[in-house]
């Protein structure tokens, strides 16, 4: 009952007490907190951090758990362990710890705050013109076999390796992807990144996977492929220089050999439209779009 006693007295008793004068030192601090909060939440937002995120949360929940149901071998591990988990944990993020420290420091902290409530969702959703300028450029390219690898962001940024690449930052169009990765031409060797409705950078370097269950006859293209979607939630577009299939890689599965209506109807869920909408604004066009992708 002391202990309780106490604990309501320091804790509860204290929130009780009739504030103190609001000075501008006050206004700063709290300013800079939100400041770096909301950058904080754009970083787990834009990396793979969130996903990471959530198994320490787990862990922390276990432990809180552990600690009120008084579980003194747990709550030694955690305690002898915690130096090494937060060691740890530095090594995990430490590429997005970099990178957010960099755009901090690249950013003008008042543009910032005054565009808190702007939004870019709209600007990076991709339009139906660029569904069907994919679709047509990726069946185009299958015909002749020219091997391809388009990779279509979304929410997760990968400015990591879109830095390996040459920037681009055009228009997509057919004529444009097929150039890119035309034969013998400077561009065509590694990965496009596609933005919203621009190609922002070409010959970028993605990572391989190091899934063991897939066919040993994929090249490394497709092995790409599949190891970008497995650290971002991007929808990669592969096709193969060998067979001239069309294949595209999404949350770590490759789905090999799909048609054109499947490849689109897969870019109208990545660009968020409803099967109403789907229907309204593509249906005008989709016969004419699959015969010209289908030739």
């Amino acid at each position: 009952m002391d202990a309780v006693s106490n604990w309501f007295r320091m804790h509860v008793l204290t929130w009780l007490e009739p504030p103190k004068q609001i000075e501008v030192i006050d206004i700063i601090q709290v300013a800079l907190i939100a400041y770096f909060v909301y950058h904080f939440i754009l970083w787990l937002k834009n990396t793979r951090a969130y996903t990471l995120l959530k198994g320490i949360l787990l862990i922390v929940i276990f432990a809180v758990i552990a600690n009120l149901l008084n579980m003194d071998v747990i709550i030694w591990l955690f305690s002898n362990l915690s130096v090494a988990v937060i060691t740890a944990v530095i090594i995990i993020f430490q590429p997005e710890l970099r990178r957010v420290l960099e755009q901090l420091g690249h950013k003008n902290p008042l543009t910032n705050l005054a565009m808190l409530g702007s939004s870019s969702e709209n600007n990076d959703r991709f339009s139906d013109k660029t569904v069907n300028e994919l679709v047509r450029a990726s069946f185009d390219m299958g015909e002749v076999k020219t091997g391809a690898l388009i990779v279509v962001e979304k929410e997760v940024k990968l400015e990591e390796y879109e830095k390996t690449g040459i920037p681009v930052d055009a228009v997509l169009t057919s004529q444009l992807l097929i150039n890119i990765f035309e034969h013998n031409t400077p561009l065509h060797d590694g990965a496009v990144i596609v933005r919203g409705d621009r190609v922002v950078a070409a010959t970028c370097y993605l990572p391989l996977t190091d899934n063991l269950s897939l066919s040993k006859n994929l090249g490394t293209r497709h092995r790409a492929g599949v190891g970008i979607s497995e650290i971002s939630d991007s929808l990669t577009i592969i096709v193969s220089e060998e067979t001239g299939n069309v294949s595209y890689a999404m949350n770590g599965i490759l789905h090999t050999g799909v048609s054109p209506s499947e490849l689109r109807e897969q870019l109208y869920q990545v660009q968020k439209i409803t099967k109403t909408e789907n229907t309204k604004s593509g249906r005008r066009g989709r016969g004419k779009n699959e015969k010209k992708s289908a030739r």
